[in-house]
């Protein structure tokens, strides 16, 4: 089950609505105004704002405070100024930004995409299209460690997938510092003729303030999406039209050397490979990219969270990294069940097309997936997973047109086995905005597919296949906000045949109806204790079966059941803490009894010291459904994440993220009849924002006892990772990283460990 959280708004990423984009010229804001420059005056990036082109550029300086929420004026000794420089290759920024504590200043080296509001960073915002869609965003902290992706207004999510090669540079001064970010035009997707004027929006960060965020233009609370708050950049015309015929190419090989040895009860075995790979990326023009990918990698030492079968089965479960999937994530924009990259497990090779104009856009691509894949098919009580046995083709095509408010979408997709079967999806989208006279706010959203399948597994479990059937997936949600009150409705049906293969769907044969009623009561004093914000909130969420004839299962059974009153708060020292009961019901399996399963959830994240960039705790006491026995007894799930950030001698920085999650079930003889633990330790030591030694020590303990009752067989499994990867990276796309990975599993006697070399060259 999927755990709630309330909508936190700590962070600034609250949404916006497209109506409200002329906030800044009602504040008086003149906007950010761009220097077309020759070649020959572009300034050197380090970080000093003393090139002549930097004093003719004007400068911005209309900042407003957006957190805390405390009531109190932006701090009138922390001044923040921008300017923006355009040459033929890339846009330039320059930032200014005072402090009358500069010895306070946060930031330390850390890994890519760590920058967050326990360091002082500058955020800048970038809308090439102008439609307040989709932005890409890079954060650079004062010792130059970059976080960046895409953020959607579709969804109001942030994608930190993305990487781009934008070249920083910061130079701490006595009053605080400045800053110098280059931004390739290459980089930056946007319509051939047609477009609107490119948006921005610039941020700054300054922890050691209580927190305090700095944005451009104030936005409403109550918003939809930030991004259509987005500024105006004047000046833009001419650049865009001069490089919008411009023609770019990317080529990426990769070269990965590995040795690999498993050891298994009764047998021992060594081996090893050398594979190249290539990433190619065309824009023969401002509208258009081509991408291709020849025999990616996809290596474990790469990534954070590992498990001890390796990347090859647990890459459902991992964000999305590679470049191929991520160049038109904007122009997808699908839930998970319509489309999701990680089901494509190792790519053979794989051609993509994207296209982008002023209402419309589309990409289309196909790609021959390795075997070894995990394929999901959905019951209402429980998900089977099938091993990828054969190559497949995967492939899909995109289109959809926006207007003012209004967005409409296709889509097919196709998964196909060749001799085994395929899997064939249509599917129609479409979301609509807009806010009436008395400022409320509506965004509905809605997805259609059906879908005919042949591909399937016999009894054996392997690959089959079987007599086609069809089924239909639909799905809507509602948002609905105002000054005092935001409210969320999600409806989802899935028949009993719906298969998307090349989507994300655990469950079929239900249908769903979860929301929340939020009411927002802004800032509150409890006597001594002063909230920045404060909410209440009610939760509900019902599934229940539909009716299948061919499995025997009826229709109108209750799956689960939530009714979940709650509170939210943010309070100083960028805290955040909620607490909710949940009147819950839970069903183990089909005619079971729908059992009473109330909880106690309760959750915080702070930032307390310096040194602690993060805590975050969620608690879940009460009644816990114990699937596999269909009883209920006392337990509950805890999650606590610690990170730290220590700045060392010679300028290093050595970085520590704890992770602990254990879940269990009482039983009734006094020990718990079923535990899962798992323990995380992740240290990384920088030596420069260039190379970086990683180690990365992980256990996972599983165990089921006698719980005096039902009488199920007992067992234990432990597994247990260790892994040390160096990192050296010269610049953006040329990076060369050696690991070691040490798994195994001990009560099942079974060790892989393996050695990997990779190098990456971008030409």
């Amino acid at each position: 089950m999927s755990k709630h959280r309330p909508p936190l708004r700590l962070y600034g990423l609250l949404a916006a609505a497209t109506l409200v984009a002329s906030t800044a010229q009602a504040s008086g804001d003149p906007g950010l105004r761009a220097l077309r420059i020759v070649a020959s005056e572009t300034p050197r990036i380090d970080g000093s704002l003393d090139d002549p082109a930097w004093q003719r550029a004007p400068a911005y300086a209309g900042f407003h405070k957006h957190l805390p929420r405390d009531g109190a004026d932006a701090p009138g000794t922390r001044k923040t100024s921008v300017r923006l420089l355009i040459d033929d290759d890339a846009l330039v920024f320059g930032i200014r930004a005072w402090d009358d504590a500069p010895a306070l200043l946060r930031g330390a080296l850390a890994r890519r995409d760590k920058v967050d509001v326990d360091q002082d960073f500058i955020g800048i915002w970038i809308d090439p299209a102008g439609h307040g869609r989709n932005a890409q965003f890079v954060r650079i902290n004062t010792a130059g460690v970059v976080s960046d992706g895409m953020h959607r207004a579709e969804d109001d999510e942030s994608d930190l997938g993305p990487d781009f090669p934008v070249e920083t540079a910061v130079t701490l001064l006595p009053d605080g510092y400045s800053m110098e970010v280059r931004w390739p035009l290459s980089n930056l997707r946007f319509p051939y003729a047609g477009g609107r004027n490119w948006r921005v929006m610039v941020e700054r960060s300054i922890p050691h303030a209580d927190g305090t965020l700095l944005i451009t233009a104030p936005f409403r609370a109550d918003a939809l999406s930030h991004l259509s708050f987005l500024q105006e950049i004047e000046g833009m015309e001419a650049s865009v039209t001069a490089v919008r015929d411009r023609a770019f190419l990317e080529l990426r090989p990769e070269l990965t050397v590995r040795s690999e040895r498993l050891a298994l009860p009764g047998r021992r075995s060594r081996g090893s490979q050398a594979e190249l790979g290539l990433e190619i990326n065309a824009r023969p023009r401002a509208d258009w990219v081509f991408n291709a990918t020849i025999n990616p990698d996809f290596s474990q030492v790469e990534i954070d969270h590992p498990v001890s079968q390796g990347a090859a089965n647990v890459a459902l479960s991992l964000p999305e990294r590679r470049g191929f999937f991520l160049e038109s994530a904007d122009v997808l924009g699908l839930p998970l069940p319509a489309f999701y990259s990680r089901t494509v497990n190792d790519p053979e090779y794989g051609l993509r097309a994207t296209w982008r104009a002023a209402h419309a856009d589309a990409t289309a691509m196909s790609l021959r997936d390795e075997p070894g894949g995990l394929v999901l098919r959905g019951r209402p009580y429980e998900t089977l997973e099938y091993v990828q046995t054969g190559r497949t083709m995967a492939s899909l095509a995109r289109a959809r047109w926006h207007g003012e408010g209004l967005l409409l979408g296709a889509f097919a997709s196709q998964r196909d086995y060749h001799r085994f079967g395929s899997n064939d999806v249509l599917g129609i989208d479409a979301q609509w905005r807009g806010t009436s006279e008395d400022g409320v706010q509506h965004q509905l959203s809605g997805v259609a597919m059906a879908s005919r399948t042949t591909a399937g597994f016999d009894d054996d479990d392997s690959a089959a296949r079987l007599p086609a059937r069809s089924g239909g997936y639909l799905w809507a949600k509602y948002l609905h906000n105002t000054e005092e009150w935001t409210h969320e409705v999600e409806a989802e049906a899935i028949a009993p045949g719906f298969v998307n293969d090349n989507g994300f769907v655990p469950q079929t044969g239900v249908a769903r109806l979860t929301g929340s009623f939020n009411r927002l009561l802004g800032s509150r004093s409890f006597g001594s204790l002063s909230l920045y914000e404060f909410e209440t909130y009610l939760g509900f969420h019902e599934m229940r079966t539909l009716a299948d004839a061919t499995a025997g299962q009826r229709g109108g059974e209750t799956v689960g059941r939530r009714l979940r009153p709650g509170v939210w708060m943010a309070l100083p020292l960028q805290t955040g803490f909620w607490a909710e009961l949940g009147f819950d019901r839970q069903r183990a399996l089909a005619g079971g009894r729908l059992h009473d399963t109330r909880v106690v959830n309760f959750g915080i994240e702070t930032t307390p010291v310096p040194w602690i960039s993060k805590i975050a705790a969620e608690v879940v006491l009460g009644r816990q459904l114990d699937f596999d026995a269909d009883r209920v007894g006392p337990g509950g799930n805890v999650i606590l994440d610690v990170a730290m950030r220590f700045p060392l001698r010679r300028g290093w920085s050595l970085e520590l993220d704890q992770h602990l999650n254990r879940a269990w079930v009482q039983g009734t003889l006094g020990k718990p009849a079923f535990a899962d633990t798992a323990w995380r330790a992740l240290a990384t030591l920088h030596f420069s924002a260039r190379d970086s030694l990683r180690l990365l020590a992980q256990n996972t303990w599983a165990a089921r006892r006698d719980d005096g009752v039902t009488q199920l067989e007992a067992w234990s499994d432990r597994q247990i990772h260790r892994s040390l990867l160096y990192r050296y990276e010269w610049r953006h796309g040329r990076r060369m990283s050696f690991g070691y990975v040490d798994d195994k599993s001990p009560l099942a006697e079974e060790r892989r460990k393996s050695l990997t070399f990779k190098l990456q060259w971008e030409v």
